[in-house]
């Protein structure tokens, strides 16, 4: 299997489950949801200790890294739902589904670090906003990485399933611009007894 792919049609394949689509949403409601985001009460991201240049505010639930736990968040305010409406429509999934939303503001030299998105959550919706960045994707297959790299537009949206969503790790390196994403994620269905189900 190669160990580089690509977003372009004469490529290989994109991860299983990864889809992207530019223009969620048009340059006229990027410019009337941007002020709303810009009012939210940011707070610098931290990780054991650690604090990201990205800053941060979650909605409906929220990840507490500290006790690695989902906690309750202020409900998702009005503004964003008819984003979540169109991330969901592009998922084909129904809105409620999508109960968490994070906000995320990138200054200039902000980015993330390889990850995947944490257990607690299955389908992942990403909207960038702003400005442009480089969505990276990779999944370790013996000694080597396969690859993929897909230049994410303003106003387009991602999709995380699947194998994408679970299998591979995902990183953006350092912005240019301000740039901001709000994610969508869907919670993982529990089992009896309250225990969180696959993803």
């Amino acid at each position: 299997m190669p160990d580089q792919f690509s977003l372009f049609a004469d490529g290989p394949a994109l991860p299983e489950g990864f889809r992207y689509q530019p223009d969620v949403l048009s340059a006229h409601e990027e410019a009337l949801l941007l002020p709303h985001l810009r009012a939210l009460p940011f707070r610098e991201f931290e990780f054991h200790g650690y604090t990201g240049k990205r800053r941060t505010v979650s909605f409906g639930w929220r990840y507490d890294f500290e006790q690695e736990a989902l906690r309750e968040a202020d409900a998702m305010p009005a503004f964003l739902l008819p984003l979540r409406a169109r991330a969901a429509a592009f998922a084909e999934v129904d809105g409620e589904r999508l109960a968490h939303a994070l906000v995320t503001e990138y200054d200039v030299g902000a980015g993330i670090g390889w990850h995947r998105d944490k257990g607690v959550f299955g389908d992942v919706v990403g909207v960038s906003l702003l400005a442009p960045c480089r969505f990276r994707l990779r999944r370790r297959n013996g000694d080597r990485w396969e690859r993929a790299t897909v230049d994410a537009e303003p106003r387009s949206a991602y999709l995380l399933r699947g194998p994408a969503r679970t299998e591979w790790e995902h990183s953006i390196p350092a912005v240019d611009t301000l740039r901001y994403s709000v994610t969508f994620r869907a919670l993982r269905a529990p089992r009896p007894g309250g225990a969180a189900g696959p993803p």
